[in-house]
């Protein structure tokens, strides 16, 4: 399992995600819609969501390696992205999810960002949100350590 993920969200108070999509002209890898529910129990949602991954690749993928699957959707993606965002009607942005699982890996550890994508994610107006998450197992402490 890759320690990144990567992928696209637009979220939006006013647009379902049909609507998103005809506005960009390209179909999500997953959505939510304004009003569902994630349980029968829960609130409904305040807000939809339109996802498209990068990061699915069942490889091992560093944020450089998912770069060019994000680039190649195109300037045109990015241009209609921008124009979403700038509407106010959307927020985008790329999120980057990272797990180390072991510290020693250097592979599982920083991220590269090259011109390229920060000048697509530019045109698209999107911020950059990242989710680090280490996984560690820490020896246990004798208790005659604590005085």
């Amino acid at each position: 399992m890759s320690p990144f993920r990567m992928y696209l969200r637009v979220v939006s108070k006013s647009l379902q995600p049909e609507e998103i999509s005809n506005r960009l002209g390209v179909e999500p890898d997953e959505s939510t819609s304004i009003g569902s529910r994630r349980h029968p129990q829960s609130p409904p949602r305040s807000h939809a969501t339109w996802i498209r991954h990068a990061g699915e690749t069942g490889g091992y993928a560093r944020p450089e390696d998912l770069e060019p699957v994000v680039v190649g959707w195109g300037m045109d993606l990015a241009n209609s992205l921008g124009r979403l965002a700038d509407s106010g009607e959307a927020i985008v942005s790329l999120e980057i999810v990272q797990e180390i699982r072991d510290i020693d890996d250097p592979q599982q550890k920083g991220i590269f960002l090259g011109v390229d994508l920060l000048s697509w994610m530019g045109t698209a107006r999107a911020s950059l949100d990242i989710d680090q998450y280490v996984y560690h197992e820490c020896g246990h402490e004798s208790d005659s350590a604590v005085p």
